[in-house]
């Protein structure tokens, strides 16, 4: 399945989530799949988009979706230990595994390894960690995601899509987020 696949199917399920997307290519794939105010581009910091989603899951009854990279959520391995310990029930973290740094030319991630990262979830103390190959097994588990804390490590392909960069400055991404998540909370 390629990541734009993946994203795609995430996107046609999503009604009012939050969405907090990784840098580089998945924020270009989503923006071009379905933009959307309720959705939070990363332009920069890598390997914070758990973390993000996990302060926006506790500051908000809303579910919050997040859209992480393998490479980025091995930057910051210490946002499933405190996604465990804080369990918010209202968060997806779907980790599309590419085995490499899709964004910064294709290097090879530790997942192409011996780093497994749905074990790591586990062993972290997340109680519900499932691991996708295929777009029904992805959709079906994203269903199932939003009564429970859920981490759903997706494998795709080593592919960006030929998608254009993200037409909105960062500051209106900001605002535009900013005041979709004013009115989730009011």
């Amino acid at each position: 399945m390629k990541r734009i696949e993946a994203i795609k199917i995430i996107a046609d399920e999503l009604e009012k989530e939050l969405v907090v997307c990784n840098l580089g290519f998945p924020s270009r794939e989503l923006y071009s799949v379905r933009d959307r105010p309720e959705n939070f581009y990363m332009l920069g910091s890598m390997g914070l988009a758990s973390s993000i989603g996990l302060g926006l899951s506790l500051s908000t009854a809303k579910h919050v979706v997040v859209m992480e990279g393998d490479g980025s959520i091995l930057m910051n391995l210490g946002s499933l230990a405190t996604i465990a310990n804080h369990s918010p029930k209202n968060l997806t973290l779907i980790i599309f595994d590419n085995e490499s740094y899709g964004s910064t030319g294709g290097q090879p991630s530790y997942t192409a390894g011996k780093t497994d990262l749905a074990a790591l979830a586990t062993g972290a103390g997340i109680e519900r960690v499932l691991v996708v190959d295929s777009p029904q097994k992805l959709r079906e588990a994203y269903r199932k995601s939003k009564k429970e804390l859920t981490v759903i490590v997706t494998k795709v392909e080593k592919e960006n899509a030929d998608v254009p960069v993200i037409g909105i400055s960062p500051e209106d991404i900001k605002n535009r987020f900013l005041n979709a998540v004013k009115k989730s909370i009011t």
